[in-house]
């Protein structure tokens, strides 16, 4: 299939470019990939811009916060997000900070030992934390967010389904090249539900599913790549990444961000180091 050269690829044009950008919704991010697999001209288009943007996420090009002071400050916000009972905090239309404000933002800045003249570096770095991503390379968490939505939409949450971590963990055997550690974590309230396979940044990775009430966790793993650590938010997904016995994993849920930590921290104390 190729699309008609006048205009080229008509509104799809526009669509592959918010693609990139993670501008779009689940479902036209779906129809985009669908459309992609089956137009050469379009994920001709597609590859460029990703290679483009690629080009401009290089070093030295744009600054990225330490994963570790991007990490303490997504956390001490929704810790006290979670402490006032309001949802996380989220960047209103006209710049704010939505739910948080200013005065409960000067509160954590105070908590912090920042004085007056420091709030507006902490609000800076705040904001650049909540609508930037960390160094998970040019479109990892998008690959992520999408990874997760079609498990959901396409009732193929788990190859293998079961919440016995015995039989989870040796099905993966011949069908990837490194063993996955599978942790039950019921007793903690995060319920074992199955594996899968999926595809992540070209290679077959693991995929362990998690649920929490009625929340769902994708925990993506495969052999650990350089500086791939930090949380994120993206779509309304929080997306929660660590290192550890030579493994990368991302955490993705609708759970809240509190919550996922709760489960990193539980999953990193049991799997092997």
């Amino acid at each position: 299939m190729t699309c008609p050269p006048d205009p080229p690829c008509g509104a799809w044009s526009d669509l592959l470019n918010a693609l990139v950008d993670g501008e779009l919704d689940a479902a036209n991010s779906l129809a985009c990939e669908a459309h992609v697999a089956q137009c050469q001209a379009c994920a001709e288009d597609l590859t460029r811009l990703r290679n483009v943007r690629a080009v401009l996420a290089r070093d030295g090009i744009t600054w990225t916060a330490p994963v570790a002071l991007r990490t303490r400050i997504v956390s001490a916000l929704a810790r006290e997000e979670a402490r006032m009972g309001r949802d996380a905090p989220t960047r209103s239309a006209a710049g704010g900070f939505g739910a948080l404000g200013w005065n409960r933002l000067r509160d954590v800045a105070g908590r912090w030992g920042l004085a007056p003249a420091g709030l507006a570096l902490a609000a800076s770095l705040a904001l650049a934390i909540l609508v930037t991503r960390p160094d998970t390379g040019a479109d990892l968490s998008g690959e992520l967010v999408a990874g997760h939505v079609r498990s959901l939409l396409a009732s193929h949450l788990t190859d293998v389904q079961t919440s016995d971590q015995h039989t989870v963990k040796p099905w993966f055997i011949g069908k990837i090249d490194f063993a996955p550690p599978v942790i039950d974590l019921a007793d903690r309230g995060f319920a074992l539900i199955g594996g899968r396979l999926d595809y992540i940044e070209n290679r077959v990775v693991a995929v362990l599913i998690y649920k929490r009430h009625k929340h769902i966790i994708n925990l993506f793993l495969w052999p650990a790549s350089p500086s791939r650590a930090g949380m994120l938010t993206r779509e309304g997904y929080t997306i929660l990444g660590w290192q550890q016995a030579g493994l990368t994993f991302w955490a993705v849920s609708d759970l809240n961000p509190v919550e996922l930590k709760e489960f990193q921290d539980d999953f990193a104390e049991r799997a092997p180091h």
